[in-house]
Parts: structure tokens; sequence; C-alpha cells
């Protein structure tokens, strides 16, 4: 397999599920990791070379045009291996997969507006009702989440978007979803203790 590099940030849960996903595809030796700071305030030319907007994972293959966003990235890696596809091709089990992700990734771009307005923002320029509006849209995804996550199935895209949220609003310690939602808690330490995911650690901080 032709070797490519990965524009990651240890610290972006979307960068992440693309690496998680690499290596529950078992294509993570074909990927040189790559780390870059991003962020909407500081410009990192290098990204922007890649991607328009300026934002990681972006992954540069050989001779053709890099693939931008997580779930992009992970499409094209699911076509690089001859095991079980990740993102299940029809059926109602292609949707409840696509649906998850979908979940999972509004879950970080909550948490991430939600840390502006508590953390990242200058005080005086903080809204605290919007930022009590991004907690809710947390709270009633854990609540959907508690009733939807299904431990049987077999490992797919929708499971590895949720694990990484999940681990990186822990990391960011945003509200809690281990409270009042033991059936999504159990299966989320399962996950978490797979080896894509320890060998994938968040780390660092966000410069601005």
């Amino acid at each position: 397999m032709t070797m490519m590099k990965l524009l990651y940030q240890t610290h972006s849960p979307y960068a992440r599920k693309a690496l998680v996903f690499a290596h529950e595809a078992g294509v993570a030796a074909a990927l040189e990791v790559i780390h870059q700071e991003t962020s909407p305030t500081v410009k990192n030319p290098a990204v922007f070379a890649r991607n328009p907007l300026g934002k990681v994972p972006v992954l540069l293959r050989a001779d053709c045009d890099a693939i931008f966003d997580s779930d992009v990235i992970c499409a094209y890696l699911d076509t690089l291996h001859a095991g079980p596809r990740l993102i299940p091709h029809e059926g109602e089990a292609r949707w409840r997969a696509l649906r998850l992700q979908a979940a999972a990734q509004g879950l970080c771009d909550a948490g991430i507006a939600l840390r502006w307005e508590t953390v990242r923002r200058p005080v005086e320029l903080r809204y605290a009702p919007l930022g009590e509006g991004y907690a809710e849209k947390l709270r009633t995804t854990y609540d959907w989440l508690e009733q939807e996550i299904d431990e049987r199935s077999a490992v797919h895209v929708g499971h590895i978007a949720v694990a990484t949220a999940l681990s990186w609003i822990a990391f960011r310690e945003l509200p809690d979803f281990r409270e009042g939602h033991p059936r999504l808690v159990e299966w989320f330490d399962a996950f978490e203790a797979r080896d894509s995911m320890t060998r994938t650690p968040l780390s660092g901080d966000t410069h601005d």
C-alpha cells in the first residue's frame, strides 16, 4: 500500500476519529502522522495549502488530491482494506452507522462551541445563554445515545465517531456523560480499551 500523510492534531476529536478508523481498518501502517496546530484565530499555512478551511485532519496522497474532512477520509480509508467494511454499504445498517456518526460529529461541534463560551473567548465577550444552549445539546445527545448505542453489533464508523467524541468530551472536562447513562458508559469503557484507542491518546491544548 502506498504511504500517505495524515495532517493531524493530538487534541482534535475529528483527527483522532480518522486515525482510530485507520487502526480499526488495518491501514494505519500506511500513514505518516504529522501534527499540525490549527486554530480559527491563528492561520497555519501548511494546512491551508491543503484544505481551504484550514482544518485537520487532511489526508495527503501521492499524485492525487488531498482529502478532507474526517468523514470523507474515513470513507476513503474504508476502500483500502480487504476486511469487513466499517461503513456498511446498504440497508438500515448503513443509515444507523451514519446516523451515529452524525450525532457524534454534532457532539464535537457543540462541545467546541461550548468551550468558546466558557473557556476560550474573553470573559467580557461570553454569552451564558448560548453556552447553556450548547450544553443542552450535549445532554440530550447523551440521553439519545443511551438508547441508541448497540454493543452487540460489529464495530463501524458510528461507534468510532461516538467513542472518540466522548473521549474528547472527558478530556476537555465538558458536561459529564457518565451520570445517568450506565449503558452508554459500559459501552464506552469497553471501546476505549481497544488497541485503536490506546494507541491514539489525546494530548495538548489549542494555541490561539
